[in-house]
C-alpha cells in the first residue's frame, strides 16, 4: 500500500480487511444525519448529504439504514453531533489528520490522544500538520469504471484538476468548491462513484520503515476503531514489499 492508495482513505483499507460491517454502517449513519441536520433532507438539494448517501450505497448500506439516517435528522432525534478535527505525528514522522463526529469532544480528545501515546506518536495543536496538506475534493471510482485514459478523458472533460489510477481503481481530485459539480458530470458517464467527500491530500509523501509502518498502521487501525472517529489521512508511503511483510 502506498500513501494511500496513493493516499487511499484508510477507511477503505480497514474495509477490505477486517472493519466490522455494523460499525461501518454506524459511521455512515451518523454523517448522513449529521449532513441532513445541517441542510436540507433532501440529497439532490444537499451536497455533503448527497455525498453521504452515495458512500453509504456503494458499500452496500440498506436502504432502510439510509432512510432511517435522515429520519433522525428530520424529526430531531438522537444526539446533536459536531465536526471535530485533530492532527498529530506517527511514527517515522509522518503527520495525521483525524476527522471525527462527536458528542462529547472531551471523550472524542482523551481517547485519540491516548492512541497516539500508546502507539508510538503525539498529538499536535490544530495547525501543526495541516500546513502539509491540501484540501481538496476527492472523487472514488474501482477499477471497473474503465481504463486510465478513458477516466482521464472524463475527468479533465467534467473539471477535475488531477486523476491517479491504479490496480485498486481510480481517485478523481477537484477544487472543493468544484467537487459535488464534477461529481455529477462524472456519474452521467461513469455512474455512481465509490465515494465523494473532502479530502486532504498531501503535499509530500513520507516513506516509512518496515519497523515504523507496522507501529503506524496499528496507531491508524486504533484511530479508525473509535466510534467517533470518522476518516484518517496521513502522508505516509508504505511500499509494496514492506506490505507484502507485514500482511
Amino acid at each position: 500500500m502506498a500513501g494511500h492508495s496513493k493516499f487511499k482513505n484508510i477507511m477503505h483499507r480497514k474495509g477490505a480487511q477486517d472493519k466490522k460491517r455494523s460499525a461501518m454502517f454506524s459511521k455512515l449513519s451518523r454523517e448522513i444525519t449529521v449532513a441532513a441536520k445541517m441542510g436540507t433532507p433532501d440529497p439532490d438539494m444537499n451536497p455533503r448529504l448527497r455525498a453521504a448517501v452515495m458512500t453509504a450505497k456503494a458499500q452496500s448500506m440498506p436502504k432502510d439504514n439510509i432512510e432511517r439516517a435522515i429520519n433522525k435528522a428530520v424529526v430531531g432525534d438522537g444526539e446533536n453531533y459536531e465536526d471535530v478535527r485533530y492532527e498529530g505525528f506517527g511514527p517515522g514522522g509522518v503527520s495525521l489528520i483525524v476527522e471525527a463526529l462527536t458528542d462529547n469532544r472531551n471523550r472524542t480528545a482523551t481517547n485519540i490522544r491516548t492512541a497516539f501515546s500508546r502507539n508510538g506518536g503525539n498529538m499536535g495543536a490544530s495547525g501543526s500538520v495541516s500546513h502539509g496538506f491540501h484540501r481538496l475534493g476527492l472523487i472514488s471510482y474501482p477499477a471497473s469504471a474503465g481504463s486510465h485514459d478513458n477516466v482521464f478523458e472524463a475527468a479533465i472533460e467534467a473539471g477535475a484538476e488531477d486523476i491517479e489510477s491504479s490496480d485498486e481503481g481510480h481517485e478523481i481530485w477537484t477544487a472543493q468548491e468544484d467537487l459535488h459539480e464534477v461529481a455529477k458530470a462524472l456519474e452521467k458517464i461513469l455512474g455512481e462513484p465509490e465515494n465523494t467527500k473532502l479530502a486532504w491530500r498531501p503535499q509530500t509523501p513520507v516513506e516509512v520503515s518496515e519497523d515504523d509502518a507496522q507501529s503506524l498502521l496499528k496507531l491508524i487501525d486504533t484511530l479508525d476503531d473509535d466510534d467517533d472517529v470518522q476518516t484518517v489521512w496521513g502522508n505516509y508511503e508504505v511500499s509494496d514489499d514492506v506490505m507484502e511483510r507485514l500482511s
